[in-house]
């Protein structure tokens, strides 16, 4: 049997966005696309953590907006949408907040009505944020018993510094501290027009487009985000001891820069290639020859005003340092060996497959859309970054590996025993 060759489309029709622009200037971005009978509306704050100046009032803000509006309770918002049988969806990271509705296209209008509550009216309810905040601390308390998240934290704090706001962590006993009223300041300072913008997708009409328009222009003028993020403050080893831990959790990277620089998709083909597959170098060092891990993996991390690399392996103790010293070693193989043709076509293989897997559908093309858009730029950024992937040579990934990945430039961070 014969396998059927592979064809990569150099210049993929990648969707593009109809804009329309509201009367207080939020931009709402259209995507259309009928075949699957539902709607899906996104609206994107940048509200991310590193915008608070007060501990969690950033998720705490996000993540209540549905607990209670002027007209509706929460218990009252779950009905619903359960009748209806919609659902929402609440994201936020370090740069940006996103409240997102899907719901089937005929029962759009009972759908926006609740959006039109939560985005427009919430009311925090004291009740409803003392019991958000009492759960969120006992989690979090759970989560930094475990080595997994210790080592993501001290990660972050060990290439950007502990009090950069792309690195700092907070106490849980901060959210004890964390009031209604900081999270309604918070709300009212980043949850403005200047702040926003929207992506609807789907079976969309203009009705729908009306309706998501017209909560859009409510939104209050309010002042625009703007800030300098620091320089990282980067420390060559850090560790933090688990007692009782089997495994250490292993990270090495460093901070870099967002997607719009130049040298980003050189450095998301060397990601891929050290640890975005599994037959990747990373896994074929760490778990097939060594047998030291069940998985590593390797990432380009897009930030706002930043970004950073990072690879990743838990391996047991014993380990520790001969897996510290394989990864190094595949890092330095990147830079002073070019890439064979055939590793290189995989690699290229690899990173087209999972571009056209998220195109595959309307919300997946509407996610893009909004990454794009958080970036300043547009849907033609995909087709340029497919493009400058099928055209760039292993010299030149070689080139940029010296650049940045050369053994002193890296962070190591281990947790465990």
């Amino acid at each position: 049997m014969q396998r059927p060759p592979i064809n990569l489309t150099p210049n993929p029709r990648v969707p593009h966005t109809t804009l329309h622009t509201c009367d207080n200037g939020t931009r709402l971005y259209t995507l259309h696309n009928s075949k699957q009978g539902v709607v899906r509306v996104s609206f994107i704050f940048r509200a991310g953590t590193s915008w608070q100046s007060v501990p969690f009032s950033a998720s705490a803000t996000i993540n209540t907006l549905s607990e209670g509006t002027e007209r509706f309770s929460s218990l009252e918002i779950a009905e619903r949408l359960d009748f209806v049988g919609s659902y929402f969806d609440a994201n936020i990271d370090r740069d940006w907040a996103v409240l997102t509705y899907c719901s089937l296209s005929k029962f759009a209008a009972e759908t926006f009505e609740i959006a039109e509550q939560v985005v427009l009216h919430p009311t925090f309810p004291e009740r409803e944020v003392g019991v958000y905040c009492a759960k969120r601390k006992e989690q979090l308390i759970v989560q930094r018993s475990k080595p997994d998240h210790l080592s993501r934290e001290l990660f972050g704090q060990s290439i950007f510094g502990a009090d950069h706001p792309y690195g700092i962590t907070s106490p849980a006993e901060a959210y004890d501290r964390l009031t209604r009223e900081d999270i309604a300041l918070f709300y009212s300072t980043h949850y403005t027009a200047e702040n926003c913008f929207a992506v609807l997708c789907g079976d969309i009409t203009e009705e729908h487009i009306a309706h998501t328009k017209a909560i859009l222009e409510q939104l209050p003028h309010g002042v625009i985000d703007k800030r300098t993020i620091p320089a990282p403050a980067s420390t060559p080893r850090a560790e933090l001891k688990v007692d009782g831990a089997v495994q250490s959790c292993l990270k090495i990277g460093r901070p870099l820069f967002p997607r719009t620089h130049p040298d980003f998709v050189p450095m998301q083909i060397i990601s891929t290639a050290l640890g975005g597959y599994f037959g990747s170098r990373l896994m074929q060092n760490l778990r097939e020859r060594h047998g030291y891990t069940y998985g590593a993996y390797a990432a380009m991390i897009n930030l706002d005003q930043s970004g950073y690399f990072v690879m990743s392996a838990d391996v047991a103790s014993e380990y520790t340092e001969a897996a510290i010293g394989e990864m190094l070693h595949e890092v330095e193989r990147f830079c002073s060996e070019p890439m064979g043709d055939n590793e290189l076509q995989m690699v290229r293989n690899i990173i087209f497959g999972d571009v056209m897997r998220i195109f595959d559908g309307p919300f997946g093309v509407a996610d893009v859309t909004i990454e794009n858009i958080q970036n300043s730029t547009d849907n033609s950024y995909t087709e340029r970054f497919l493009q400058q992937v099928a055209t760039c040579t292993a010299e030149q990934l070689q080139q940029v590996a010296a650049k940045y990945l050369q053994k002193d430039l890296l962070t190591i961070t281990t947790v465990g025993e």
